[in-house]
């Protein structure tokens, strides 16, 4: 809808794409049917993110034809794997999509009640690596003891990815620092469902190791299963793993860092290979625009009166990076329903 005159433009953005369900015995209702309990709407994508595509047509019927600004709705389908149309989508249509104002409603709030902008996210790095040992499988009692299988080498060398603290030891990722939020353990403990007696890990203030630090994961491994598995040592096993680099870091530098790590410390002189499997950028936004006092005020409204603040998010939204290239003098809010209690990505959203 063109901008009245003298009026600025507004871009809406959210996704409507989902993650897999997953075990669907560990959901207490199907996750296809969007489903209220105490006040909280479940379903897969009620949170990330059907519930910012709704937000955008909330607002849309809120003011009818009487649109102050021009509105462009940009709802997409592939976000969850890496939004890869997206960028030829923008150049295509370039000047339908040009806007002053781009809302992005992909994020979360500080917690249930108080609303937050996000201004920044860190970026994404999934890689494989896969070590060998052997040419083939071999008898684990004939062979076992001087040949490493290997599962085991790969154990080990993954055991190389975090000092005894917990923090990333790889060298080569930078680390930043985090807007001076208190995030109390216990509630962080609540919201990440911790089981008793597990210890968190990494040094500093949670919401660095959060939001602007390296965070590294290991996503699954392939091997054979428990269920079934011979008496046999294994030649070969790989892993998948996940980098969550600090905001301004290359992502290419940090996959070239996690691989020179990977290769010198093969175990037992064990062969590793190590495969890129994508890349996110980070992104940092300087919140003082009029957008974003106004995004604040209507905050405050709606929350009746609570003061929204600022955070950081540990995820990553690698095209808001495109949108700051392609539009470099657009104001760029970032929001969103989602709360720490949302479980997105989870069984039970």
């Amino acid at each position: 809808r063109p901008a009245p005159p003298g009026a600025p433009t507004v871009l809406l953005y959210a996704h409507h794409d989902v993650q897999p369900v997953g075990d669907r015995s560990l959901w207490e209702t199907d996750p296809f049917t969007p489903t209220e309990r105490h006040g909280r709407l479940y379903g897969r994508g009620t949170a990330d993110d059907k519930a910012g595509v709704m937000v955008h047509v909330a607002a849309l019927r809120a003011f009818g034809d009487a649109l102050p600004v021009g509105v462009v709705v940009f709802l997409e389908g592939e976000e969850e794997f890496g939004s890869e149309s997206l960028e030829r989508l923008l150049v295509e249509h370039r000047d339908r999509v040009a806007a002053d104002v781009i809302v992005i409603a992909d994020s979360s709030n500080w917690d249930m009640g108080v609303p937050a902008l996000t201004t920044s996210l860190r970026g994404i790095v999934n890689l494989f690596v896969e070590v060998g040992t052997l040419a083939s499988a071999v008898h684990s009692g004939i062979f076992g003891g001087p040949v490493p299988d290997a599962l085991t080498a790969l154990c080990r060398l993954l055991a190389t990815l975090h000092d005894d603290a917990g923090d990333v030891a790889v060298p080569g990722l930078a680390r930043r620092p985090a807007a001076p939020l208190d995030y109390p353990l216990d509630r962080f403990r609540a919201e990440a469902g911790l089981l008793e007696g597990v210890r968190l890990i990494g040094t500093g203030p949670v919401v660095e190791r959060l939001w602007t630090r390296p965070a590294l994961s290991v996503l699954g491994i392939d091997a054979p299963p428990t269920s079934g598995a011979p008496n046999a040592l294994v030649p070969s096993a790989t892993a998948k793993l996940s980098l969550r680099t600090a905001p301004g870091q290359d992502p290419g530098q940090a996959f070239r860092a996690v691989e020179a790590h990977l290769l010198a410390r093969a175990p037992w002189g064990a062969r590793v290979r190590v495969t890129l499997e994508q890349t996110g950028a980070s992104c940092a936004l300087v919140a003082d625009r009029p957008a974003h006092d106004a995004a604040r005020a209507a905050f405050r409204t709606a929350w009746d009166g609570a003061e929204p603040v600022d955070i950081g998010v540990g995820g990553s939204i690698p095209f808001i990076a495109t949108f700051q290239e392609m539009f470099p003098e657009a104001a760029i809010l970032v929001t969103g329903v989602e709360d720490p209690y949302a479980k997105a990505h989870s069984p039970n959203e």
